[in-house]
This record gives structure tokens, C-alpha cells and sequence, in this order.
């Protein structure tokens, strides 16, 4: 099959493009990637339809199988959420959630108390962006929609503080991964005053992106920014609307509402807390175990690290999601509630996720066809040509953002921008090679946040039972205010070279945004005034 290449054509923004574009439309996530598979499919293939049915077909299969074996990496992901779901739907039926969200509410006072408890959960929990958004989000749930708080303010707190906290941990899987490219990147320019792992912790700060969006979250529920759509959400939800609403994208209604499991009246705030815990610390295990036996493997001495650069995310993360099943299934059968109600519910907990694992299977063809377009090589070039390189830290960050919004992939941006930075320093500065890196980290992280065709904004959605497309436009404003914010960084670490001076500048930017949200927040609603009357 011949495959038209666009590496170097504008063509390749076409397929995200659309595809972003009608999913903000229409609100229609399937149909909207499945216009952009099909769009990019006829472009690769010359608009010949039998070679753009042979190539759809081959897409779809490599999601299953890739060279000759199960898509590992795919099909873990799938299994652990219908694990997560299955798990999800017995600490419902044990009473475990409603027993949490009673004890919660004699501990927590407020609506903020809820908010922040989401938050510090988020924090706490970094092993893994996925885990992060699907967890917390059902540790969160019942406590947030007890206080009123909308399904969509809980997706924007679960996908604030995954990735943000992903990136700039050393032990979770996305630490390993860019600690891994970072020491290439080193090697290749010869770089030896710092070690891999002492550039990734340097790069923490810089990061600026991932630093002010967790501190956006918690000013946001601390004194309640709610601006655009997200006030509509809010006001609506302090009303009691939005947690019974659903469609065949969102997984909106709350579990046992939805699926109609009758919660026992038995349960105990262990009953959720234990599997919960015994999840968390089954998948960290599990994340080094594997990481020891590739070590092993090729011949080296265990080190954490080591054990995290070569860990096997995805099957940690059903190991993990094996042992959090079991430990639900524990109070379960400590009740004795009957098996046939018992086994009902596992298969109701998993089909709930059906609905999460087509919009991940869309969204991963979309990239696959992405990818064969080249569109992040066309975005790379971009930053070709006669640059001030004082102004590449921020050009960078835009830039990465751009391509990870398109592409709907902050790893794969990492793979493409990390070594054009590095060789752009190289190239121009070597004193700025960190703040580009850094830039590349930060932008990566802001793009996936907007991207409506990115995973792990589709697994926030899924992990507050939110519409998708809500959860993007009412994320958006908050990530936009962050972002500028981490342009003005950039913009004085590339021309002052100096941390302080550029986190002091990104730190007093952050307040007066906030400042600015503060009194759109305040500003009367026609929502607000028609709700009153």
C-alpha cells in the first residue's frame, strides 16, 4: 500500500483538525473521530477507496494486534478499566461508596471540603495519569455529588492534577519514560555535568505549566473561579441538575442510579478504603516487580529507578486492577449477598466502561492516522529557521502545545519535540537546553489538557461520569489562563536565563490571572438571574 506522505504539507492538520472541530460542534465524540479516521484514510491512500478500505481495516486491526501478537499495551488499558468498572460496581453493591460518602460528610463541611478532597487525592495519587483519573474520580464521586459539586468542576480537578503530577514525579510511568529520553538526548550532545535523573528533577520547576495548574486547581475550588461554562455547570449542579444525564459518550449518571445496583446497608468506609488502597499499592509493586524482571533481564542490578524506566505500565496496571477486584469482592462476601446479584453486578460494572473503551479505540485510530499523516514532523518544522534563541523556551512551549492538542498525545509529542529541542540547543545555546526541555514538558501537558481527542482527557470524563465535551469546554478557560501564565515564564527564563527571576515573573502573572478570574467569577449570570426567578 503506497501512503502519501504530508510531512512536509499543511495537508496533515486536516484529519485533527476536522475531527476536533466537529466534536466541538457537534458534541458527538464517536462520529467526529470517526469523520477524522476517515478523512485522514482517504488523504494517506490518494482517495482510492479500496486501498482506503484496506488501510482503515488495517488500522482498526493493529489496535488488536500488532506485528503477528496481541497489542499489548492497548489491550491492558481496555482490561483495566473493565476491572476499574467491575471493581467501581462492587463497592457500590458492598455499600462501601455510601458508607464513605456518609463518613465523608460528617468530616467534610462544605462544598470547597469536597473539592479539595478530590484535589489532594489527585496529588497524592501519581503512579500513573490513568489510575489517577479513574481512581480518584470514583473515590471522589459520591462525596463531590452529596456537596453539589458538578460532574464537570470533578473532571477538571481528576485532569489537573494527574499529568501535572505525573510529569514532575520521577517514580510513576511518566517520570520513567522522559528520564529514558532525556538520557539519550544527553548522550547524543555529549552532555555530562548532571545525570539524567538530576536534569529531570532541574526540569521540575521549569515545568511551569504543570506547577501552576496544580496550583490553579486549588485556588479554583478554594475561593470557587467558576467562569464560562464551568459556572453554568455549577449553578446547575447547586440545583440539583446534571448527575442523572447521560448519553452514549459520557457515562454521565451516577453508577447506582444508572445500573440499578442495589447498595447494601451494610457497608463500612473500610469496604471502600481497603480495595482502594490494595489497588494502589498492588499497582506500585507491581510497576517495580516488572521493572526488576527487564533489569534482570538484561543482565543489570535492580535500582528503583532502573525499575521504573523499564516497568510495563500497562501490565502493572492490570495486575494491579486484579488485586483491587479481589479485595472488593471481599466485603462482598463477608455479607453473603447472593452470588447471582454478585456476578450481575461485575457484568454491569464492566459493560459501564464500553462506552469509555470506543471513545479510546476512535481516538487511538485518529492518532495511528495522525502519525502516517506526519503532522507532528510538519509541526516540528516550524521552529526551523532564523529564531532568536532567547525566544525558543516559549516558542517551544507553544509549539508543543499546538502538536499535542492536535495529536491528541502528550508521549508522543514528548518522543518528537524532546530531541528537536535538544539539538535546537545544541544548535544555538547549550546554557538552554534545560528551559527548552522544560518547555517542550510544559507545552506537551497543556495541548493534551485542551484536546478533546486525547486519552487521558476522554479517562477524566470517564473517571466523573461527565459529558466529554462538556469536560473540554469548561477545562478550557482554566487551561488557557494557565498557559499564559507559562508563556511569560518562558518568555524571561529564554531572555534572563535565570529560574528565579522567570518563576518570580510566571508567579506574580498567576495572581493577577487569578485576580481576572476572580472578578469574572464574580460577575451575575443570565443563567443565574433565570434560575432565581
Amino acid at each position: 500500500m503506497n501512503i502519501v506522505d504530508f510531512s512536509h504539507s499543511s495537508i496533515s492538520l486536516l484529519p485533527p483538525l476536522v475531527a476536533l472541530g466537529l466534536a466541538i460542534l457537534t458534541r458527538r465524540v464517536l462520529i467526529s473521530l470517526g469523520v477524522g479516521v476517515l478523512l485522514g484514510s482517504l488523504l494517506l491512500t490518494d482517495f482510492s477507496f479500496g486501498e482506503t478500505a484496506g488501510y482503515v481495516g488495517s488500522t482498526v486491526k493493529g489496535l488488536f494486534i500488532d506485528d503477528g501478537a496481541i497489542n499489548s499495551w492497548n489491550m491492558s488499558i481496555v482490561a483495566f478499566l473493565i476491572l476499574l468498572g467491575m471493581t467501581t460496581a462492587l463497592l457500590t453493591l458492598s455499600g462501601g461508596t455510601r458508607a464513605f460518602a456518609e463518613w465523608a460528610q460528617t468530616k467534610i463541611k462544605s462544598k470547597r471540603g469536597a473539592k479539595l478532597l478530590a484535589a489532594f487525592l489527585g496529588v497524592f495519587i501519581f503512579v500513573d495519569d490513568y489510575f489517577n483519573s479513574l481512581a480518584v474520580g470514583s473515590i471522589s464521586r459520591p462525596v463531590t455529588d452529596r456537596f453539589y459539586v458538578s460532574r464537570a468542576k470533578l473532571a477538571y480537578i481528576l485532569d489537573s492534577t494527574a499529568a501535572p503530577m505525573c510529569v514532575l514525579m520521577p517514580a510513576s510511568s511518566w517520570g520513567a519514560y522522559i528520564i529514558t529520553l532525556i538520557g539519550g538526548i544527553l548522550v547524543s550532545h555529549g552532555i555530562t555535568e548532571y545525570s539524567a535523573l538530576s536534569a529531570f528533577i532541574q526540569l521540575a520547576p521549569m515545568n511551569f505549566y504543570a506547577v501552576f495548574a496544580l496550583l490553579m486547581v486549588f485556588v479554583v475550588a478554594w475561593f470557587q473561579l467558576d467562569i464560562g461554562a464551568m459556572k453554568k455547570h455549577e449553578l446547575q449542579a447547586s440545583h440539583g441538575h446534571g448527575f442523572d444525564e447521560g448519553d452514549d459518550d459520557s457515562q454521565a449518571k451516577d453508577l447506582n442510579d444508572e445500573l440499578e445496583i442495589e447498595e447494601s446497608d451494610k457497608g463500612r468506609v473500610s469496604d471502600l478504603i481497603m480495595p482502594i488502597v490494595a489497588l494502589i499499592f498492588a499497582t506500585f509493586f507491581f510497576m517495580i516487580f516488572t521493572g526488576y524482571q527487564a533489569l534482570a533481564a538484561d543482565g543489570l542490578a535492580f535500582n528503583i529507578l532502573g525499575a521504573f524506566e523499564n516497568t510495563d505500565v500497562g501490565m502493572s496496571l492490570v495486575y494491579g486492577g486484579i488485586v483491587g477486584l479481589l479485595a472488593a469482592l471481599v466485603p462482598v462476601l463477608r455479607q453473603r449477598l447472593p452470588m447471582a446479584d454478585v456476578a450481575s453486578t461485575m457484568w454491569i460494572g464492566a459493560k459501564s466502561m464500553f462506552g469509555a473503551i470506543l471513545i479510546l479505540l476512535f481516538a487511538w485510530s485518529i492518532g495511528s492516522v495522525i502519525s502516517d499523516m506526519a503532522t507532528g514532523k510538519y509541526l516540528s518544522t516550524l521552529v526551523q529557521g532564523n529564531i532568536n534563541p532567547m525566544l525558543l523556551p516559549a516558542i517551544l512551549f507553544l509549539l508543543a502545545g499546538l502538536m499535542a492538542f492536535s495529536t491528541g498525545t502528550s508521549w508522543g509529542t514528548f518522543g518528537i519535540m524532546l530531541p528537536i529541542a535538544g539539538d535546537l540547543a545544541g544548535a544555538t545555546e547549550i546554557a538552554l537546553m534545560l528551559p527548552m526541555l522544560g518547555a517542550v514538558l510544559a507545552g506537551s501537558v497543556f495541548g493534551d489538557h485542551c484536546s478533546p481527542i486525547s486519552d487521558t482527557t476522554i479517562l477524566s470524563s470517564t473517571g466523573a461520569r461527565c459529558h466529554h465535551i462538556d469536560h473540554v469546554a469548561t477545562q478550557l478557560p482554566y487551561a488557557v489562563a494557565v498557559a499564559v501564565v507559562s508563556t511569560v515564564g518562558f518568555l524571561v527564563l529564554g531572555l534572563t536565563s535565570s529560574m528565579a527571576v522567570a518563576f518570580m515573573a510566571a508567579t506574580i502573572t498567576f495572581v493577577l490571572v487569578c485576580l481576572l478570574l476572580m472578578w469574572l467569577s464574580r460577575r451575575p449570570s443570565a443563567l443565574a438571574a433565570n434560575m432565581k426567578s
